[in-house]
């Protein structure tokens, strides 16, 4: 535990022997800087699962202060990109927590994507990655981007590493960490080393949770307790419905919520995806899920199973300064995002999980869940969480698309039943 501690509180030293390095141009693109809210995060925070984020690190890759520090380095550098005007932090700026605010995450040449920037913070103790899971490891993760036509636009991994060996520095560093010359592998090593230091706790509520009974307000305790009962957020925010998670408020698994099955013909594309999307093969899972409408269909790519159709991670720590909401961006604000649970949408949805049922929330149980899901924003973020909570809170005010009090309170209407003949969907044939 001493030797963890002594390998994450020295990278907090150690990624700052690169801030004077590859200081040339990096194209027209605002690249958001590196800076306080990017370093390498302390083991000390209150509620940090220290021995889970100790075994976070494979065997293959352990962490070293050098190795984060390089990784560090990459992630703000557009040389990665194909013309310099993208990072990683492009998409994942540590001053939004990680995302990027936008609905949809913008690419190389102004190219957008079908998917919104999920936060990295604490995506160490995900199971896979990816709002699909598309990817089993931050390894992983971290190469698809920077070869995705709709995001850094590198024609292969390999073009991405020439273009960094050509700089002096990259050259040295890679040699010093791994003793040998930049290639794709230690790249996707080094970047990966740096995101397991973003984990995120030290919020009010962990503060809650280790005995400070004022930590929160009266509002945000009742908000946990209708997170956990009637509001039934634990359904798929805890990893047992049983037991209450103070921790990481994920599942590890995929849900169907009815976000985007009206908009979108979902058994279409179920169908093209089948017939067109190779799930054995990574790039073109990515490929899809980015560039393409088949995006939709969620987790359904991957596995190409009928119960994971337009099935999407679970995440919540710091979602206040992470809007918009969803895998597609599409709801503005938390008070949105309740009143899409508290009707139980998605009922024209066959897939829809069998948890999505209207809640019967009143407005002042939705504003204590609200808090609560407040209450989980980090120390560092704080100044940020509270301008963001009275926007949102003032928006709400004025503009609320989702509510519909009346489906709210109502029975749960009846979900048709799976039925996806593809041979139906299919484009019809234009007699010549």
């Amino acid at each position: 535990m001493a030797l963890v501690s002594v390998v994450y509180e020295s990278a907090l030293s150690a990624d700052r022997k690169f801030e004077a390095l590859s200081q040339t141009e990096q194209g027209p693109g605002p690249i958001p800087p590196d800076g306080p809210l990017a370093r390498p995060k302390s083991l000390q925070q209150i509620g940090v699962p220290v021995e889970m984020t100790r075994a976070a690190a494979p065997a293959d890759n352990p962490q070293t202060p050098e190795k984060i520090a390089l990784g560090e380095r990459l992630f703000f550098d557009g040389h990665l990109s194909v013309d310099g005007t993208v990072a990683c932090s492009t998409c994942h700026d540590p001053a939004r927590a990680f995302t990027d605010g936008r609905p949809v995450s913008i690419g190389v040449n102004g190219r957008a994507g079908q998917r919104n920037a999920p936060t990295i913070l604490n995506a160490l103790y995900n199971a896979a990655q990816f709002w699909d899971g598309r990817a089993k490891t931050l390894e992983e993760q971290a190469a698809l981007p920077i070869i995705n036509p709709s995001e850094m636009g590198q024609p292969s991994l390999d073009a991405a590493v020439a273009r960094i060996a050509a700089l002096p520095e990259y050259e040295q560093a890679f040699r010093h960490v791994f003793g040998r010359a930049p290639n794709g592998t230690d790249l996707v090593r080094a970047i990966a080393s740096y995101e397991r230091t973003q984990f995120s706790f030290d919020s009010p509520f962990d503060q809650f949770m280790a005995g400070d009974k004022t930590a929160i307000s009266d509002s945000a305790k009742r908000g946990w307790d209708l997170f956990n009962t009637k509001a039934r957020c634990n359904k798929c925010h805890a990893l047992s419905e049983n037991k209450r998670d103070p921790t990481f408020f994920i599942d590890k698994d995929f849900h169907n919520i009815g976000i985007g099955i009206i908009r979108h013909n979902v058994v279409a594309l179920a169908c093209k995806a089948e017939q067109e999307i190779d799930s054995g093969k990574i790039i073109d899972v990515d490929q899809a899920a980015i560039q393409s409408e088949t995006s939709v269909v969620g987790r359904f790519l991957v596995t190409k199973k009928e119960k994971d159709i337009a099935s999407f991670k679970t995440s919540l720590r710091n979602v206040l300064i992470t809007a918009p909401y969803f895998h597609d961006g599409s709801m503005a604000t938390l008070w949105d995002v309740l009143d899409h649970y508290n009707k139980g949408d998605g009922i024209k949805d066959p897939w829809l999980d069998e948890d999505m049922q209207p809640l019967a929330l009143r407005e002042s149980e939705i504003d204590d869940v609200v808090a609560f899901l407040a209450s989980l924003t980090s120390a560092q973020y704080k100044e940020q969480g509270m301008k963001e909570l009275e926007q949102q809170r003032s928006l709400s005010r004025t503009s609320r698309p989702q509510r519909d009090t009346a489906r709210a309170f109502g029975p749960k209407s009846i979900q048709p039943k799976p039925s996806r003949n593809c041979a139906a969907t299919a484009p019809e044939t234009k007699p010549k």
